[in-house]
């Protein structure tokens, strides 16, 4: 059945601000205690999705969780009024308030892992909401996401829900940003690449030796089972130590890949000729490896960049789009290669540059601001079309943004109680605007 590829972008959250929680993200850590703009980075996700949008292509909203999260701070003692929880955690815990004022829920593709209805085997599209054990902030994500999911793939008899890994670090689950859908017609039977890095019951294996090492090779081996896949349309990979040791704590900060091309670094791998040989091997011919080596681009220049964390898309006409983020442009080794790769016509036919700076200063490129789903034509009617972009959706989100965003945020606004007032107003809104009904904590 012929089906396309949708991205559903993750929605900026209200409380977006720069409190540096993500330990191994350079970004993050750099871009500490600067004051950030809800508004513009609101605006800037948006304008991506309107413009792919524009171009024709599939293109979706996720809603941001709660935040501030009082119901977490509930489970971690403090007592009393949702504003009283809020000041004392201020005063008592100030970095636990900042990690349950997080807006890293934009970054989609941590959302969940999807595989498509081709390639499960009782032919519904799968789903299941990733844990991300790793960063305390994040983990308290996955119940309210699975409920958006939900209420974005509602139709039992064409989308399967599934709970999250158990939340211990041996299943530690970083969602889609660690896997990628190859195939040769986004309907067909595709092969599902997960990426890990590290073993959690084998030790004997190579680790990072300084940042940690989010995904664990069982957590890819239980969403590929919970999802029916094949085993022999599966590649699982060990993400190079090294390369997580100079902040790239997700194989999309150092690889992307859409239906027969994978575009990634030279050193992006473990075993790269390995990883090569497996997906060669169960793609067949013509599978399109293309290959950025370290004497054009470091792995520095990747990370400050996001050249691999950004979008590979087939637009309508069936050209290959790869959409990148303005810091590619500013970095001279980057943005010789893309030109070289552009004239070399090696299988990327167009890019297009975007302007994420209020993402991009938290450590989340392109690639990150989405979550993937394939669709056939009867999946597509079935997805809840309040939440598909148009024109009419765009306004609305624009005009809900300039009513409820502030335009300047840092550490210590968060400590204010009206912003939780301020976010569940925003909020209780977008759930009417989306059609998502009561999904967070505050409405049930």
């Amino acid at each position: 059945m012929k089906a396309r590829e949708a991205n559903f972008d993750g929605l900026v959250g209200p409380t977006h601000n720069y409190s540096g929680l993500s330990y191994g993200n350079v970004a993050s850590a750099k871009n500490q205690a600067a004051p950030s703009n809800p508004k513009q980075a609101a605006k800037q996700g948006l304008d991506k999705m309107k413009a792919l949008a524009d171009m024709g292509m599939l293109q979706g909203v996720l809603a941001p969780q709660e935040r501030p999260d009082v119901h977490t701070l509930r489970r971690l003692g403090f007592t009393g009024s949702d504003k009283s929880i809020i000041e004392q955690a201020a005063k008592q815990a100030p970095k636990v308030l900042a990690a349950c004022c997080s807006a890293s829920s934009m970054w989609t593709a941590n959302a969940a892992t999807v595989s498509p209805s081709a390639d499960t085997a009782d032919g519904k599209i799968h789903f299941t909401p990733a844990n991300l054990t790793n960063k305390f902030h994040r983990s308290i994500e996955h119940e309210v996401t699975g409920r958006i999911l939900r209420s974005t793939f509602a139709d039992p008899e064409y989308f399967s829900h599934h709970s999250a890994l158990p939340a211990v670090e041996h299943f530690g689950d970083e969602g889609a940003a660690n896997h990628t859908r190859f195939c040769n017609e986004y309907g067909e039977h595709g092969v599902e690449f997960f990426v890990f890095g590290r073993y959690a019951f084998d030790t004997r294996h190579p680790a990072p030796k300084v940042f940690p090492a989010r995904h664990t090779f069982e957590a890819c081996e239980a969403v590929a089972r919970l999802h029916q896949l094949d085993p022999a349309k599966v590649v699982i990979a060990q993400q190079n130590p090294d390369v997580i040791d100079q902040g790239v704590f997700h194989n999309d900060v150092i690889a992307v890949g859409n239906k027969n091309i994978l575009f990634c670094h030279q050193q992006a791998f473990l075993d790269q000729q390995g990883t090569y040989r497996s997906l060669k091997e169960k793609m067949g011919e013509g599978f399109n490896i293309i290959e950025v080596p370290t004497s054009a681009v470091s792995v520095d220049d990747a990370v400050t960049s996001y050249l691999f964390n950004s979008q590979l898309i087939e637009t309508p006409n069936g050209e290959t789009l790869l959409v990148l983020p303005e810091e590619c442009r500013k970095n001279d080794n980057v943005w010789r290669y893309v030109e070289q790769l552009m004239a070399d016509k090696r299988g990327i036919d167009q890019v297009k540059v975007f302007d994420l700076k209020q993402s991009m200063a938290n450590g989340g490129g392109p690639a990150c601001l989405r979550l993937r789903v394939v669709l056939n034509e009867q999946e597509v009617r079935a997805v809840n079309p309040s939440t598909l972009m148009n024109d009419g959706l765009y306004g609305r989100l624009s005009q809900w943004v300039d009513k409820h965003y502030r335009d300047q945020m840092v550490e210590a606004d968060l400590a204010d109680p009206q912003l939780l007032d301020e976010s569940r107003a925003a909020l209780d809104e977008l759930t009417q605007i989306l059609s998502l009904g009561s999904v967070y904590p505050f409405q049930r």
